[in-house]
């Protein structure tokens, strides 16, 4: 495994530090944030926290972050689609 190392301000450790281990609440802000900005998978996601992919997307979704990420354009096309085939 690489690693990586930085500077942090002492305000940023000290939220990390409340919310557990500093390095592993700063790998899984990570993480998340890419899954959130669609960079990784879910399942990339779950495997780089040690979850399976069911449960990082019920924690993720705990968290705000939708597993679907649809435009509103996309929405609505996925919408009309849907219309048509409840006519059918």
């Amino acid at each position: 495994m690489s690693e990586l190392r930085f500077e942090a301000p002492p305000e940023l450790v000290t939220v990390l530090q409340e919310l557990g281990d500093p390095e592993v609440a700063a790998k899984e802000c990570i993480v998340l944030e890419l899954y959130r900005r669609g960079t990784i998978s879910s399942g990339k996601a779950a495997e780089l926290l040690g979850l399976d992919r069911f449960e990082f997307i019920r924690y993720s979704g705990r968290l705000g972050i939708p597993y679907f990420q649809l435009s509103a354009e996309e929405l609505q096309e996925e919408l009309q689609q849907l219309r048509k085939w409840s006519k059918a």
